[in-house]
């Protein structure tokens, strides 16, 4: 009579490990043994490659199954040849993520030609900080502040990037609304190259993130040869109390709309990282909530800090909505910003 009960028994244990067996199979991660690549849309050097490197060399173990890590540059048209490539050729498995100049949101918007993406289609994981653009100028110049520069009417030859980039788009709006002559010299790579030309005298100013700037124009700042004279944001930065913000010196009411809006275009959504359209929502969810464990490593921001790279993130879901708000900027305004950075 026992060894039915015997036989019974060691099919249901049998069972149970073979079940278990096969659970512990599915369950091994989809990025076991995989590589993911973040593809970024400037050349090295700069703020967005910083910034990325810094990332991924903490980003893995924060995603189940610990896949390796690589960074590739993509530069070219101001992050736009990446954000299409991002759309149209790189696969969505979930092992490619694209990081260019959110600027381009806009440029959707404002209809430019060679756009080959829908905004509204890409997957966001999230963001590193949220950027406070600022003019930077040369102590050549002998410009110390934006009133003086403005009373004195010297042209300042700023570098850029092109069109979509906030180097480009910040300074073609502040020339337009406050009236500032700046003579923009786009085709720069990225903000690397620009550094190089700023203190060769190619040019002599830049619009730039404060984040980028502190970390990667440290010596320019420190010896004094790169001075900030106004802020592109909504409220100084608490590193700038002091450098007045451009909004207040609008002098009529679009400009102060037109500034706001470039502000928010190359702000809380200017350093997005990205997934294809069609990627699996669950490897969404796995890469946005493993960036925003990363991001908040003690390690990284130990190393950020270092590197004077200011961590204020935002979500994947937070990034999606003031992208889907951006794209909701009210048609006159649209209008007027074609007219200004055509």
């Amino acid at each position: 009579m026992g060894f039915p009960r015997l036989t019974t028994a060691f099919f249901v244990v049998s069972f149970a490990l073979l079940t278990n067996g096969r659970i512990v199979h599915g369950a091994a991660p989809y990025y076991e043994g995989k590589t993911i690549r973040i593809i970024v849309g400037t050349s090295p050097g700069g703020g967005y490659d910083t910034y990325t490197r810094v990332l991924a060399r903490h980003f893995g173990k924060h995603i189940p199954g610990n896949p390796t890590i690589i960074v590739d540059n993509m530069p070219g048209a101001g992050g736009l040849v990446s954000a299409n490539y991002l759309f149209r050729v790189a696969k969505p498995d979930g092992l490619t993520i694209g990081h260019f100049v959110g600027g381009q949101f806009l440029q959707q918007l404002l209809g430019r030609p060679g756009i080959e993406f829908d905004a509204l289609k890409f997957e966001y994981v999230g963001v590193p900080a949220q950027d406070n653009f600022v003019f930077g100028v040369a102590k050549a110049t002998g410009i110390t502040s934006i009133e003086q520069w403005l009373a004195s009417k010297t042209t300042v030859k700023f570098g850029a990037i092109a069109p979509g980039d906030g180097t480009y788009d910040t300074s073609k709006v502040l020339e337009v609304t406050l009236g500032l002559p700046i003579q923009v010299v786009t085709g720069y790579k990225g903000t690397a190259p620009i550094r190089l030309a700023f203190n060769s005298g190619e040019v002599a100013g830049l619009s730039n993130s404060w984040q980028s700037f502190k970390s990667t124009w440290r010596k320019e700042l420190e010896t004094g040869e790169a001075i900030i004279v106004v802020q592109i944001s909504s409220k100084p930065h608490a590193d700038l109390p002091k450098v007045p913000l451009a909004v207040n010196l609008a002098k009529t009411e679009e400009a102060r709309k037109l500034i706001q809006a470039i502000a928010q275009a190359h702000g809380a959504a200017v350093r997005p990282y990205v997934l294809p359209p069609g990627t699996p929502k669950d490897r969404v969810e796995i890469l946005r909530r493993a960036f925003m464990e990363a991001i908040r490593d003690p390690e990284l921001l130990q190393e950020a800090s270092k590197a004077r790279l200011e961590i204020n993130p935002g979500s994947g879901e937070e990034l999606e909505r003031n992208v889907q708000e951006l794209l909701r900027l009210e048609p006159p305004l649209v209008a007027r910003l074609k007219e200004i950075l055509k």
